[in-house]
């Protein structure tokens, strides 16, 4: 890519299983909630770490119908809130980890003036946590959360990104087909990371695949 063509370019990231390694902190998390609710009378069953697994990416109203079918509203929330609270213990204990590369990358765009936004289906406290904890603002525009879109569509929230900054040229890079939809929909570059939670049908969509976020700067590179 020509260096004036440089500062045309925006990129938006997603952030569980992107750009943060949210399996360090994932299993001990849901295993707390699961044993929580069965302190209440509430499960009996085993932590359905693979479910989740599967499911990772989708927002979170959809993650707990899945967790916990035939359950009320009232439970699947109550379940929302210790998870998230356990989570964000463990990122602020320093359990979690950003994956290789990423501050690499984020300070290679930052001489580039390539600005970065994140899009994700995680809520704002959770969020804020993990961009807190690795000073993501140094290199981070802007962090979107689902919560701020009524639709709770991924689509959507990448589209109030691109009209809000006005973006024309640009890359969507994460690890589920909702991402790679979302830069579709948004007429954007789509990039799936084939990571902890990726799916080899859903990357097959992505119009590049990557196995490490050192490669970007390649793709940046022949743009």
């Amino acid at each position: 890519m020509k260096e004036e063509n440089l500062f045309m370019l925006s990129l938006i990231f997603d952030m569980d299983g992107t750009l943060f390694q949210t399996d360090r902190i994932l299993e001990t998390s849901l295993h707390d909630t699961f044993n929580h609710l069965r302190s209440k009378g509430l499960w009996e069953q085993n932590t359905p770490i693979e479910k989740y697994r599967e499911i990772m990416g989708v927002p979170l109203p959809v993650v707990w119908e899945n967790l916990l079918p035939g359950y009320s509203d009232q439970i699947r929330q109550q379940a929302n809130e210790w998870f998230h609270e356990k989570l964000i213990a463990n990122i602020d204990a320093g359990h979690g980890a950003l994956y290789p590369y990423v501050e690499e990358f984020f300070h290679y765009c930052k001489e580039k003036s390539i600005p970065i936004y994140i899009a994700s289906n995680g809520q704002i406290e959770y969020l804020n946590a993990i961009v807190n904890y690795y000073h993501l603002n140094e290199w981070v525009k802007e962090t979107f959360s689902i919560q701020q879109i009524s639709s709770q569509n991924k689509s959507d929230l990448v589209r109030s990104i691109v009209e809000k900054y006005k973006i024309t040229h640009g890359m969507v890079i994460g690890d589920r087909l909702s991402d790679i939809k979302a830069a579709k929909d948004n007429n954007l570059i789509s990039i799936g990371c084939n990571f902890d939670f990726a799916q080899a049908d859903e990357l097959a969509q992505a119009d590049r695949v990557i196995d490490s976020i050192e490669e970007l700067k390649a793709i940046i590179g022949v743009l």
